[in-house]
């Protein structure tokens, strides 16, 4: 189960205007609304691709990845925008999130590799091709596109974009957007640049910066591994204990020998609460199990902790809309 920055999620929802209920949206990412923005924040994977899907149910979304894309800022990235606003010039840009993607997702990583007109910027994420995946993977390209624009001295536009999955209806939005060819049913997800553009001077470059925030950036990529780890083996324990109930974050605490005040206090800062890893570790169970034709229903709800089917019902139709018999048969059917 990967973890992405809620930011995305958030700039999902914001982007769609009122064609969806943007409250609703990110209740089945598991976010507050009246929550404030905290790229810090994560969420699942699972959760944010369920969220794009349901969506895409209740709108068009054909032009949705590329208009979040061009919303996307430097400034909203942290450390990390503001290295790749001060690198030299854009394949140092690019270089930054090769090395440092970590810090916003563990489900992304990046590879630049020469290519015949110049290199390829491709975007790696593992999974099965749905529905939230391929509008991420659109989005992440284009916010790599938007963020470049916002460096570059002169107007950038790659020399073509590469998608895996099969093209929209329509490809307007995405030409219009890139501002050159754009290839479905491609062998990689990527974006390739000219070594012209890749060379060209950032504006606002400082190699004194850079070389400061590269250093808070080792720094930051440090304690998200010791993060994640304790992130993944406390959902990984929540999960062993759901088959009997509900667990306490005491008991789950004292599994991972720690006290409950030094849980509580490392969840907390990392933008995580037991309660929120609880409740995402029950959702990304049941959405894993729904698409298995193995599992009933009521053996569903008893491996996610619900003493009733009828209160997993409930609380599936809170997190995602609608019951868990619709989405089974929806994503079945796929």
């Amino acid at each position: 189960m990967g973890q992405i920055t809620s930011l995305f999620a958030r700039k999902m929802v914001a982007a769609a205007d009122d064609a969806v209920n943007a409250r609703d949206m990110l209740a089945v990412a598991g976010l507050d609304a009246d929550a404030p923005w905290d790229p810090k924040v994560m969420i699942s994977d699972e959760a944010y691709y369920a969220m794009l899907e349901t969506m895409a149910s209740q709108m068009d979304v054909t032009a949705l990845p590329v208009k979040v894309g061009a919303s996307m800022r430097c400034d909203e990235y942290g450390a990390l925008g503001l290295a790749w606003k001060a690198a030299p010039n854009l394949l140092g840009s690019v270089s930054r999130v090769e090395r440092y993607a970590r810090l916003w997702t563990s489900v992304v990583e990046y590879e630049l590799r020469p290519a015949p007109r110049g290199m390829l910027f491709i975007l790696h994420r593992a999974g099965p091709r749905r529905l939230g995946l391929r509008l991420s993977n659109e989005a992440t390209l284009a916010s790599a596109v938007s963020l470049a624009r916002q460096v570059s001295p002169v107007p950038v536009a790659p020399l073509e974009v590469m998608l895996k999955h099969a093209a929209p209806k329509s490809l307007d939005a995405h030409e219009a957007y890139f501002g050159c060819p754009v290839r479905f049913d491609a062998e990689l997800d990527a974006l390739l640049f000219s070594t012209e553009s890749l060379e060209r001077s950032n504006i606002l470059g400082d190699e004194g910066i850079t070389h400061f925030l590269l250093s808070h950036l080792d720094a930051e990529l440090a304690g998200l591994k010791d993060d994640a780890s304790l992130v993944r083996t406390t959902k990984d324990a929540i999960a062993r204990a759901l088959s009997e109930g509900l667990p306490k974050m005491a008991d789950i605490a004292r599994g991972l020998g720690l006290s409950a005040r030094s849980f509580h206090r490392r969840l907390a800062e990392h933008g995580v609460s037991f309660q929120t890893l609880t409740e995402d570790t029950r959702r990304e169970l049941a959405l894993a199990m729904l698409r298995d034709e193995r599992y009933s229903l009521s053996e569903i709800a008893f491996l996610t902790g619900f003493s009733e089917q009828s209160a997993f019902t409930r609380a599936f139709k809170r997190w995602m809309g609608q019951t868990p018999a619709n989405y089974r048969k929806e994503n079945l059917s796929r």
